[in-house]
């Protein structure tokens, strides 16, 4: 089946960074899916593996963990599924990724891909949805529903893709006040757009951008990117007993001064119920199926902004420069073969 990967991490740049491949087809396990791939965006996490993991000497590694596609296999333990159903997912980054003709995933972390959008819509859902749901109400604990809630919530870097499903989960199954960041026109309108009820510049003093709206301090943060150059702007904008929660990699993170005014700090990793197989892992699951109901629904909507073409290295390499750039906005999503 065709695939693309590498052999060796390199910069984008590189002419072995991303590879056609020719590869024979995974075998689905006890509780596994065997998808034929329809559709796949591309994530921060997937140029960060590019670049800096090596695969097993002599085999290839293949990128990608979004995907939308249809079951043509299942394993012999498989109960939530059957061939023929069509599927969204965000796969495990213990395995072989999805940037390949057929992949093979545990059924606890797939859902029904939404019924009312296109193989690449859907594909652009999966792994934001689940990054931005788990970190809103698994990691900073806040209750799903409308009614008042008098707290605010600072997204830092709101245009991205976590970001873009964060405001529209909190905005529309909340009642928290959402503060987005965003520093180009196209990209603060983008969030408004989404829901955020006010967008500040986070290429300006923090403090000062949201004294300005009227919240000189919030109640729970969510930082998504850059968090090493946002910190020090972040710890005086959090009100006393404050929540403050972080996907991204920073070298270092000194929790101390979050201490004199009782901050929680909280990481989110949507890869670890499928990394360590957790008893909830079956959550993944239900999550995604709840988000594919909001979406048939029209509570909230996909993020993918540009279809970039099939899927094979030179439209992977593209994409892969464009969110190393650090100027995209929603989504990348590439569909076919």
């Amino acid at each position: 089946m065709k695939a693309v990967g590498y052999f060796t991490p390199s910069p984008i740049a590189a002419d072995q960074a991303l590879i056609d491949l020719d590869i024979p087809e995974p075998v689905p396990g006890p509780r596994d899916l065997k998808v034929r791939i329809e559709a796949v965006s591309v994530n921060p996490v997937d140029t960060k593996i590019r670049a800096g993991v090596a695969p097993p000497e002599g085999s290839p590694k293949i990128l990608g963990w979004d995907a939308a596609g249809v079951v043509t296999a299942v394993g012999a333990e498989v109960t939530l599924f059957r061939p023929g159903d069509e599927v969204f997912y965000a796969g495990s980054i213990a395995r072989p990724g999805t940037n390949a003709e057929y992949h093979t995933v545990d059924e606890r972390i797939v859902g029904r891909k939404p019924r009312s959008l296109s193989w690449a819509e859907a594909a652009a859902i999966p792994l934001t949805a689940i990054t931005a749901w788990e970190l809103l109400f698994d990691r900073l604990g806040v209750a799903p529903g409308k009614s008042p809630d008098g707290r605010s919530l600072l997204v830092i870097g709101g245009a991205g893709g976590v970001g873009s499903m964060l405001i529209q989960l909190a905005a529309r199954l909340t009642g928290l006040t959402v503060i987005a960041t965003a520093s180009r026109p196209e990209t603060q309108a983008w969030c408004r757009e989404l829901g955020a009820h006010h967008v500040v510049d986070h290429g300006k003093d923090l403090v000062a951008e949201l004294a300005a709206i009227g919240h000189p301090q919030v109640d729970l943060v969510a930082s998504l990117t850059a968090t090493d150059r946002h910190y020090p702007g972040i710890i005086p904008a959090i009100r006393p007993q404050g929540k403050f929660a972080l996907i991204d990699d920073p070298r270092t993170l000194d929790i101390v001064p979050l201490k004199r005014a009782s901050i929680s700090a909280h990481w989110e990793l949507m890869f670890t119920r499928s990394l360590f197989e957790t008893p909830d892992m079956i959550a993944q699951h239900r999550l995604l199926n709840d988000v594919s109901a909001l979406v048939d629904a029209g509570v909230i909507r996909t993020t993918a902004t540009e279809t970039l073409g099939r899927i094979d290295a030179a439209t992977l390499r593209r994409a892969h420069q464009a969110i190393e750039s650090g100027s995209t906005r929603g989504k990348i999503v590439l569909a076919g073969f």
